[in-house]
């Protein structure tokens, strides 16, 4: 067992060293091809038509057989009829070219043992013409023979017997016999033999001609059957022209698949190189692209638009927060180095400010931290999409918790279906809404929630509103008009993640009464 592991192991790695390298577009014609050779293939290599060839063969040689022995027949009675009729037996090929024995050549007739029939003779010589002309138009070797096995009529061998031939045993024992047999060495030597067995093979056939219920002669016709090769070379104008159409559909094909699959993903290659170096350029879907490359283009380039989309943000993201960690990181350097340099004359009063300056700006930097921690939380999450939260409930906890003398929430609700998020996040959304609102100023925040395009909520304030030129960079990282009092400007991009991991939205508008927010979420179903 080890050992096969170990042969397997070392041929996957011969085979992973030595594989060729090759195009899209020529693995798809190869595979074109080869569909396409394999009835041809099959067709040579396994010889799926000789056997029927071969029995057709056969076939004829006893129509031709039947008609000789009739003439036979007539002329040995001198045209008078058989007393015994011969009964209706159809006679069926019986040569099986898989199964059946192939013999040796057959010799040329040996010495007889006395002449011929003299009646065999004068009939042998009366159906001469017959069978010059039966031969002249079948190519059907044909002999005559009496009922001893010697040639009467033949091919320049009258007088010699052929009585030891197998075939010729059975025919004057009264039965028809059939038999496959080699032809000649030369004929062997052929290199058409190695593409058609039937090349290499005669039939033989032997029947008898019974008058009176006893056999008065033999007729014996051999020949080669009808080779594959023969009929691939007859037919080879309709084969040519049929392959050239095979050929040309291959081409098309091979074309149509290139420019449907291999060129688009080529071209797709380049464009993931060209992302890669940082420029997100995605060429056009081409219009021959089959359906499944073109949806990988239209994921490609929302792939690559957020890939750029991300980049920028890191981008930008790194500046800001280099920016904003300079400041309070400045502000608690520059009070360390004071204290250490004049802290001994300092009175404790200015100690006690230098030092709380340096607590602000360190608790500065612990809620930045923190903010950054909950918007990467907000970037990664993910809403499940069996989540579901009651959107009012939810509202009317968070205007619970801000209530208080000087600011009221208020929620106009009705009938609203569940929301696909969960209640910690639309807490969490609502909660940053409301506090914003709050600090800018606002007394009174109204969140109306209806069921338009799954469930909308507008959180109404009366406050100041957002400034013209704030209202498209309001969701922005680290963007905040507070950042004296503090703010990092995180919450309201905080809010934005966790809507966008839900499927839902947040926009900013400036109405009469100061600033909304309307939020949209998907119904769960």
């Amino acid at each position: 067992m080890p050992l096969s592991l170990d042969v397997i192991g070392a041929l996957k790695t011969f085979a992973k060293a030595h594989w060729p390298k090759l195009r899209l577009r020529v693995i798809l014609f190869g595979t074109l091809l080869f569909v396409a050779t394999l009835p041809g293939v099959a067709a040579l290599s396994l010889r799926v038509y000789e056997n029927t060839i071969v029995q057709q063969t056969e076939s004829e040689l006893i129509a031709q057989s039947v008609v000789l022995a009739a003439a036979y027949k007539s002329a040995w009675r001198d045209g008078a009829p058989d007393p015994v009729p011969r009964p209706l037996a159809p006679e069926t090929p019986a040569i099986d070219l898989r199964t059946d024995a192939v013999l040796p050549s057959a010799p040329r007739g040996g010495r007889a043992p006395g002449p011929p029939d003299p009646h065999a003779e004068q009939v042998g010589q009366m159906l001469r013409p017959m069978v010059s002309d039966a031969v002249a138009v079948t190519l059907t070797a044909t002999r005559l023979l009496d009922a001893r096995g010697t040639v009467v009529l033949g091919r320049n061998d009258a007088g010699l017997s052929y009585a030891k031939l197998a075939e010729v045993r059975a025919a004057l024992r009264g039965r028809p016999a059939t038999v496959l047999r080699e032809r000649s060495a030369v004929e062997m030597a052929d290199w058409r033999a190695m593409l058609s067995r039937a090349y290499a093979i005669r039939v033989h056939h032997a029947r008898p001609v019974m008058a009176g219920g006893k056999v008065i002669g033999v007729v014996m016709v051999t020949r080669s059957p009808r080779g594959l090769f023969i009929g691939i070379w007859q037919d080879r104008v309709a084969i040519l022209l049929g392959s050239g159409v095979i050929f040309l559909t291959l081409l098309v094909l091979a074309g149509l698949l290139s420019r449907g699959i291999a060129r688009p993903i080529s071209a797709l290659a380049r464009a993931s190189d060209d992302v890669a170096r940082g420029v997100p350029v995605v060429p056009e879907t081409p219009v021959t692209a089959a359906i499944e490359i073109a949806q990988l283009y239209d994921n490609f380039r929302g792939m690559a638009e957020r890939i750029e989309r991300r980049s920028r943000y890191l981008r930008d993201f790194a500046a800001a927060v280099s920016h904003e960690f300079k400041t309070p990181i400045a502000g608690i350097r520059g009070a360390l180095e004071l204290l250490g340099d004049h802290g001994a004359e300092m009175s404790a009063a200015e100690r006690a400010r230098f030092l709380g300056n340096a607590t602000a700006d360190a608790d500065r930097l612990a809620r930045l931290v923190q903010r950054l921690l909950d918007l990467a939380r907000a970037d990664m999450a993910t809403i499940d999409a069996d989540a579901r939260a009651d959107v009012v409930a939810a509202a009317r906890r968070v205007a619970d918790s801000f209530r208080r003398e000087g600011f009221a929430v208020g929620v106009d609700a009705g009938v609203v279906p569940d929301a696909r998020v969960t209640s910690e996040a639309i807490e969490t959304i609502l909660e940053t809404v409301v506090e914003n609102a709050r600090q800018a100023g606002a007394s009174l925040v109204t969140i109306r929630i209806e069921a338009i395009d799954g469930v909308r909520l507008s959180v109404v304030d009366d406050g100041p509103g957002v400034a013209a030129a704030d209202i498209a960079r309001i969701f922005e990282p680290f963007f905040t008009g507070r950042r004296e009092e503090g703010g990092a400007g995180l919450g309201l991009a905080i809010a934005r993640s966790l809507l966008a991991a839900s499927g839902g939205t947040i926009v900013a508008e400036r109405v009469a009464t100061g600033a909304c927010f309307r939020i949209g979420l998907v119904a769960a179903i």
